[in-house]
C-alpha cells in the first residue's frame, strides 16, 4: 500500500481502520495502558531534520492525539514514559528541549476544556526546579475531573520508584509511632503497591513500545508483573490511530492466565 500514490492510500487505509475498529467491538480492552514514546530523535533523522527537537515536538504533539484515542476506547488509565530517570544524564543541549517539549504537553494536557486527570510521577526532584514546579503545579487543577486517568512518567524509573515505596512506607509507619521492626517482621506485597508514585492502580494490563525496541527499561517494573506487552516498528511521532487499533486487537486475542 505504501507504493501507492497518497490520495489513493488515504482512503484505503481509512476503509481498513473503520473496519478494522468494527471487529473490537465487545472484546476485551485493557483498562491500563502504559506507554513508552519511543523514537522521537530516530524519527527527526529519518525525516531529515538537523535538529532532533523537531522529534521531541512532533512526539509531544502526538501525545494528544493518543489520549483523544484511549478515551474514545474506553480506556481508564494511561502512563506516559516520556522522560527515564536514565535519560537525565543526557547532555544539558538535548535534556533541556525535551524537558521544555513535556513541559509544553503538560500544559496542553491539563488545559481547560479537558476532562483528563493527570498526574506527573517520577523523581521530580531531580529535574531542573523551574520544571518540577511546572509539573508539581500544573497537574493538581485537573483533580476531580472523571475522565481519563493520565500519569506522565517523567524522570522515572521503574527501580527508583521501589526503592521510594518502600522507604515511603517505613516513614508512614514511624511517623505514626509504629516499631519498624514490627512493620518490617509482616511487610508484605500490598505495603509497597499503596506507596507508589501512582496510586490508581498497581497494576498494568498492556504496555506498548514504539520505535522497535523490545524491553521495559525500568518502566513500570512493579506493576507490569503480569501486563501484555506489544512492540511497534514505527517511531512515536509515526503511530498512527491503526498501529493503536492493532494493538487492541493482539490484547483482546490474548488469553490472560496471571500464573495460573
Amino acid at each position: 500500500m505504501k507504493l501507492l500514490p497518497l490520495f489513493l492510500r488515504r482512503p484505503i487505509e481509512a476503509v481498513y481502520e473503520r473496519r478494522l475498529a468494527a471487529t473490537l467491538v465487545g472484546l476485551p480492552r485493557p483498562q491500563h495502558v502504559g506507554i513508552m514514546v519511543d523514537g522521537n530523535r530516530r524519527w527527526a533523522r529519518k525525516a531529515g531534520h538537523t535538529d532532533v527537537r523537531e522529534g521531541y515536538r512532533a512526539g509531544g504533539a502526538k501525545v494528544t492525539t493518543f489520549l483523544g484515542w484511549c478515551t474514545a476506547a474506553g480506556i481508564e488509565h494511561v502512563t506516559l514514559f516520556m522522560l527515564s530517570d536514565d535519560n537525565l544524564g543526557r547532555p544539558a543541549e538535548e535534556l533541556g528541549p525535551l524537558i521544555e517539549v513535556i513541559e509544553e504537553t503538560v500544559r496542553d494536557i491539563t488545559a481547560e476544556g479537558r476532562d483528563w486527570e493527570v498526574r506527573a510521577i517520577g523523581s521530580l526532584d531531580m529535574l531542573p526546579a523551574a520544571s518540577a514546579r511546572v509539573f508539581k503545579e500544573a497537574t493538581p487543577a485537573t483533580a476531580g475531573r472523571g475522565g481519563l486517568k493520565v500519569d506522565v512518567a517523567v524522570g522515572y524509573g521503574g527501580r527508583r520508584e521501589i526503592v521510594d515505596a518502600v522507604r515511603s512506607a517505613f516513614e508512614e509507619h514511624i511517623a505514626a509511632g509504629g516499631d519498624p521492626a514490627e512493620l518490617a517482621a509482616r511487610f508484605g506485597i500490598d505495603d509497597i503497591s499503596r506507596h507508589l508514585y501512582s496510586p490508581v492502580s498497581d497494576h498494568t494490563d498492556f504496555i506498548i513500545r514504539t520505535s522497535g525496541e523490545q524491553r521495559l527499561s525500568g518502566f513500570l517494573l512493579w506493576q507490569s508483573a503480569y501486563a501484555e506487552m506489544h512492540w511497534v516498528d514505527c517511531y512515536w511521532p509515526a503511530f498512527r490511530h491503526v498501529d493503536f487499533l492493532r494493538a487492541l486487537r493482539s490484547y483482546a486475542n490474548r488469553e490472560r492466565r496471571f500464573g495460573k
